[in-house]
């Protein structure tokens, strides 16, 4: 092994979309480069990003979304893992927890288990949106894991803040922004096989879940099913509020399709006439960046990470208030000529934002630092 090689444990939980996605680009690049990696997840997030497939180990960690009593054992044989490598890199505090538990980073590894000083860089890409009990234990691992790593990385500033204020040591890690995918259908084909036609087509896309709050986006659809013609609501994607979602859309009259999860987004994003965002929080939506990357204008909330990432290209509305949505959305189908203005300023941003080979790079220069820092410390395990 030269000086220039690393060996990296990637940590990650349970992952469908942006994390998973997240991960992979960085395995990869660091293969590229001639690092060794090694990816420890649940068996169903590497059936879904392949780790293997870009040339990173992959091992076994069931770690779900919430702690578990399992977590114990998942640490201890994530362990053996931690012991030989010269940097963690977990991400999202349900990872972070477990790779303490497994002895990375100032943590307080389980039974059995001896503190490796192995450095610990965790990424947060989520916030803790859970209240109650649930949501208060939530917090506390949270700020334990701020605290046991190393080094945090916010994919945007409210991260970094959360993190900070929580007692540990962070900075932003931008995420890369994805490569565009192709459309294989024109937009009339894609129109006419959903029998939508000339109609206006809000579309909206991310799993049925409390986060993305369809209510108040199915809500704000209703206020404007008396326009001739009639806005439908297109939603891509599935998840456990999918009965909710259709309740809302019955009681409100809207004309929608509930598509569930689907592999053409692409297609979608360029068949649609605006895309609408009603989270009640966001780091950096994967789905806002590939429709600014498109040119498709945007109606989303202000929360997170959103309006730093989209800044005068999209129009902004309040979480949680229809009203304010639909008169957003209103504004876009009404006013086209100035709806493509945002987006053609949408493009222009989404040049600007890093690509995934800058994102590698400026990784690995944390891996870098924290294992030189670690070696100077005598805290480091390279031999």
């Amino acid at each position: 092994m030269t000086d220039s090689t690393l060996r990296v444990l990637i940590v990650l939980g349970t992952s469908t979309g942006g994390i998973g996605q997240h991960v992979r680009s960085l395995a990869a690049g660091l293969v590229a480069r001639g690092q060794r990696v090694v990816v420890a997840g649940p068996k169903e997030t590497e059936t879904t990003f392949s780790f293997t497939e870009v040339g990173a180990r992959f091992v076994e960690a069931p770690i779900g979304v919430v702690p578990s009593p399992r977590d114990l054992a998942v640490a201890r044989s994530v362990a053996r893992w931690v012991k030989g490598a010269d940097v963690v890199h977990a991400h999202g505090f349900r990872a972070g927890a477990v790779a303490l538990s497994a002895g990375a980073g100032h943590g307080w590894p389980v039974a059995g288990v001896r503190r490796s000083g192995v450095p610990l860089l965790v990424t947060w890409h989520n916030q803790v949106l859970a209240s109650g009990l649930r949501g208060a234990l939530m917090h506390r691992v949270e700020g334990a894991v701020a605290r046991g790593a190393t080094l945090s990385l916010g994919a945007s500033a409210d991260l970094v803040e959360a993190a900070t204020a929580a007692g540990g040591s962070a900075v932003l890690g931008p995420v890369a922004a994805p490569v565009p995918r192709k459309s294989t259908r024109a937009r009339d084909e894609v129109r006419q096989e959903m029998g939508i036609g000339d109609a206006p087509l809000v579309l909206a896309v991310g799993r049925l879940h409390a986060q993305k709050d369809y209510p108040t986006l199915v809500a704000a659809m209703g206020s404007l099913q008396s326009r001739d013609p009639r806005p439908v609501l297109v939603v891509a994607g599935d998840g456990p509020e999918e009965s909710a979602v259709r309740a809302a859309i019955a009681e409100h009259g809207v004309s929608a399709q509930l598509l569930g999860r689907r592999t053409d987004v692409a297609d979608l994003l360029r068949s649609a006439d605006l895309l609408a965002l009603a989270s009640v929080w966001e780091a950096r939506a994967l789905v806002v960046q590939e429709a600014m990357q498109v040119g498709l204008p945007v109606v989303a909330t202000a929360v997170g990470g959103v309006p730093e990432l989209v800044g005068d290209s999209a129009l902004l509305v309040p979480p949680g208030d229809p009203r304010a949505l639909a008169r957003a959305l209103a504004e876009v189908l009404d006013h086209p000529i100035e709806a493509s203005r945002r987006a053609e300023r949408a493009l222009h941003r989404a040049a600007e934002w890093p690509d995934e080979d800058e994102v590698v790079e400026l990784v690995l220069g944390h891996y870098l630092s924290l294992e030189r820092s670690a070696h100077r410390d005598g805290t480091g395990t390279r031999s």
